[in-house]
């Protein structure tokens, strides 16, 4: 989900600031026009002067009838729009689910870590969850600041490009009928605030320190006593520098555990997930893994006499089975150190459609298999995403090979392909035989 955040914010910069490019490409005409024409003005000042009616300056008017023009003004207008639907979509069906997906597990595991007796063993810090958790809050307020101060911006603009559309057209004495009426106050704002500032890009810049009235700081204040934020200016902060100390939080409150089992693991054995060709290939993949345990159905009600099986589900990495975009699932991996327990050991593999990612899985309750599916596109716009909950009772497991490690891969012939309905946005799978890997 960190790296849906990151991605999320990566591309709505790209959009928004391929949008503003073209804008004070066009717009940085105007400030060179009044100054071959002498005149000591703003280009604040000659828009003000025509909306009040005072004057249209020779300067001004050059620029709305030739060098930018109707034609040009509607092509500005065309990419502002189109970036802010996108930065909407990208915002309400990646980032604040993402943020929102984050900010549950981590209060789950705020609630795990004041369980000091069990968990602080296993070096599950209290404090250091209750900074992480702080973090991950504050970034949902700054992520709904951001939707929110970005449709505004946007909006501004609409209204803006409305009132120039119909300042060239009176200039060119065309009719105005067709023309969508604009709002004088919102063009003033707009001048004011955004002709030459970008708040969207203030909220995306690490190094961005963001004015907060006097009003607001004081409110965020008093909210401490009622439980609220103890990092009271963080609303000084940019979305991006937001993020940035979410992610250092994480790291330092997820290496206690690290530090704590490590010292106390004993290695007996090692079972290779997949094949890895070199060290470096290795240290530089990240595949997203989750293992859990489930009661078996035919154990004894009685406590101290069911068994656990273990399952493990992971990604498989790309090429590496001479394959691409394949999920594995293992079971009874927990004692496949000796000759003996690997003949429990089986399993299967998961093929995802071309044209899908998995961008996150997990094991869930009831034997579920969860898959978080993204859309890839080759365009900047963001794909459609799916949550995928497959029974694992619904798989055939195929026994992995009994002569570990040397042939492991061998019998993993299953392959199962998940179809997707355009028509029903609907999932279906159907399994096949593969030959061997």
């Amino acid at each position: 989900m960190v790296e849906v955040v990151r991605a999320s914010v990566s591309l709505i910069s790209k959009q928004w600031s391929n949008a503003m490019s073209l804008f004070h490409e066009k717009f940085s005409a105007l400030p060179n026009l009044i100054s071959t024409h002498g005149v000591e003005s703003s280009s604040e000042d000659e828009f003000l002067s025509l909306l009040f009616g005072t004057r249209t300056s020779p300067a001004l008017h050059h620029f709305l009838a030739s060098s930018l023009g109707e034609a040009g003004l509607k092509r500005i207008a065309k990419a502002v729009d189109s970036a802010g639907r996108d930065i909407r979509g990208i915002i309400t069906e990646h980032l604040q689910p993402a943020v929102e997906i984050i900010s549950f597990r981590l209060a789950e595991l705020r609630g795990l870590s004041r369980w000091r007796s069990r968990f602080q063993t296993i070096g599950l810090d209290g404090n250091l969850i209750d900074g992480v958790t702080e973090s991950i809050g504050m970034l949902v307020v700054q992520v709904e600041r951001f939707s929110r101060v970005a449709a505004t911006v946007v909006y501004l603009f609409q209204n803006f490009f409305a009132w120039v559309l119909k300042s060239v057209r009176i200039l060119l004495n065309e009719p105005t009928d067709q023309v969508p009426a604009a709002n004088s106050e919102l063009v003033v704002i707009f001048l004011k605030f955004l002709l030459d500032k970008d708040p969207i890009k203030q909220l995306l810049e690490a190094d961005e320190r963001i004015e907060c009235d006097m009003d607001t700081a004081r409110h965020v204040e008093q909210l401490v006593v009622f439980g609220g934020f103890t990092d009271t200016q963080f609303l000084e902060k940019s979305l991006v520098n937001q993020f940035n100390e979410l992610e250092d939080s994480l790291k330092e409150a997820f290496l206690m555990p690290f530090t704590a089992i490590s010292s106390q693991i004993q290695c007996q054995g090692l079972l290779p997930l997949y094949p890895v060709t070199s060290s470096a290939t290795l240290s530089s993949s990240c595949s997203p893994t989750s293992i859990s345990f489930y009661k078996d159905e035919d154990s004894s009600h009685e406590e101290s006499s069911y068994s656990l099986t273990d399952y493990v589900c992971l990604k498989i990495p790309d090429g590496s089975l001479n394959k691409v975009n394949c999920i594995g699932v293992i079971k009874g991996s927990g004692n496949c150190c000796t000759t003996l327990s690997m003949m429990s050991l089986s399993g299967f593999l998961l093929h995802i459609p071309d044209g899908y990612e998995c961008v996150d899985l997990s094991l869930y309750k009831d034997n579920q298999v969860v898959l978080l599916l993204s859309e890839t596109s080759c365009s900047d716009s963001p794909g459609k995403s799916w949550m995928v909950m497959l029974q694992i009772e619904n798989f055939s497991f195929m026994p992995l090979s009994g002569t570990f490690p040397a042939n492991i891969y061998s019998l993993q012939k299953l392959v199962v392909t998940i179809l997707i309905s355009p028509m029903f946005d609907l999932l279906v799978y159907t399994s096949f035989h593969s030959s061997s890997i």
